[in-house]
C-alpha cells in the first residue's frame, strides 16, 4: 500500500473506532436542578445533600411563600451558605424571585453573581388578557422597560428568565415567542411551565412545537403538569397528579423536543402543594423518592426519542 494511502486508511479507521465513543460521551441528558420549595421550609442543611440524590448538581433557591430557603441564606450568611454548597459539591444554579418582579432584581443580581447563580426567575409585567397586535405591542413595551435591567444582567453575568405564569402578560405561546423575538439578548430568557399552558388548552404536541420555536432561549423548564390544579386542598394522590408520570400529560413529545433542540437549560421536576410552604410529601426522603420517580419517567423517553 502506498505510504500516503496507508496513513489515510489508518486515520480513517481510527476515526471510525473513536466515533462511537464520542457519540456515547455526547449522549443527551436533561440538566436537572432541585427547586428548594419542593421541600417546603425544611432547612438548607437538610435539602442541599438531596441535590446529588436526584442526579443533579444545581440548586434553585425559593423565598416565602413557597419555601423560605432564600431567607435562610441571609440568616446563615453568604459565606456559610457557600461553604454548605461546597461541602456537598453543589452549585447555586438559580434564585427564584417572583416576589421582587422583573424590575426589582438589581440587588439580587449582585447576590447571584457573588454566589455563582446563572439564572434569576420572575414573572412578567404588563396588561393582561390581550391578543394579536395589542399583545405584541404590550410585550414590546415590557421589553423596552426591561432594557436597563437586561443590561444589568449582562454585566452581572446572569439571565433573567420570565415564567409564563397565569394571569400575566407573558402567559401564552404568542407572548413567549414575541418576548424572545423582541428581546434578542441571551440575558433574558424563558422559564417554561407547561402547567399554565396546559391549563390554557395546549397539549403535548403544542408544547413540543413551542419548545422548538423557543429553542435555547428557555433557561428553565419546569417538568410540571396541570393535573387537578394547585389552588385548593386535595387528597395527596390527586395533588401529586401535577408531577410527570402521574397526570394525563404525555411528556414523550416534550422530552423529544428538548432533545431535538439539544436543550442546555435547567430542568426542575416541580409541583405546588396546598397550602404553600409545606413539603410535597412528609419528609425529605419521601420528597426525593418522588422526584426520582418522576425523573425515571422522563429519562425513559430520552432513550426512545
Amino acid at each position: 500500500m502506498n505510504p500516503i494511502h496507508r496513513r489515510q486508511f489508518l486515520a480513517t479507521t481510527a476515526a471510525l473506532a473513536v466515533a462511537p465513543a464520542l457519540q456515547a460521551r455526547a449522549k443527551f441528558r436533561l440538566n436537572y436542578i432541585l427547586s428548594s420549595c419542593m421541600y417546603g421550609t425544611l432547612p438548607l442543611k437538610t435539602i442541599v445533600p438531596e441535590v446529588s440524590k436526584i442526579g443533579a448538581s444545581q440548586l434553585d433557591i425559593w423565598p416565602r411563600v413557597h419555601g423560605n430557603q432564600r431567607e435562610q441564606v441571609e440568616e446563615m450568611g453568604h459565606e456559610k451558605f457557600a461553604a454548605l454548597l461546597k461541602k456537598h459539591n453543589v452549585n447555586l444554579g438559580c434564585i427564584t424571585r417572583y416576589d421582587l418582579g422583573p424590575f426589582g432584581l438589581k440587588d439580587e443580581m449582585s447576590v447571584a453573581a457573588k454566589l455563582g447563580a446563572r439564572v434569576l426567575v420572575c414573572g412578567g409585567r404588563g396588561q393582561k388578557g390581550l391578543k394579536g397586535a395589542g399583545l405584541k405591542a404590550e410585550v414590546k413595551k415590557f421589553v423596552e422597560l426591561m432594557r436597563s435591567h437586561i443590561a444589568a444582567a449582562e454585566k452581572a453575568g446572569v439571565t433573567i428568565a420570565i415564567e409564563n405564569h397565569g394571569s400575566n402578560l407573558i402567559n401564552t405561546p404568542d407572548s413567549l415567542k414575541w418576548l424572545v423575538e423582541l428581546a434578542p439578548s441571551k440575558n433574558i430568557g424563558i422559564a417554561l411551565a407547561p402547567y399554565h399552558l396546559e391549563g390554557g388548552g395546549l397539549d403535548s404536541a403544542g408544547l413540543a412545537r413551542l419548545i422548538a420555536a423557543l429553542g435555547n432561549r428557555i433557561s428553565m423548564f419546569y417538568a410540571w403538569q396541570h393535573g387537578l390544579g394547585c389552588m385548593k386542598k386535595l387528597p395527596k394522590e390527586q395533588e401529586l397528579l401535577q408531577l410527570p408520570g402521574r397526570g394525563k400529560l404525555d411528556f414523550e413529545p416534550i422530552v423529544g423536543a428538548l432533545k431535538k433542540i439539544s436543550y442546555t437549560g435547567f430542568t426542575s421536576i416541580f409541583m405546588h402543594p396546598v397550602p404553600r410552604g409545606i413539603p410535597i410529601l412528609d419528609d425529605a426522603v419521601a420528597c426525593t423518592a418522588e422526584i426520582n420517580r418522576a425523573r425515571a419517567y422522563l429519562d425513559k423517553y430520552l432513550e426512545r426519542s
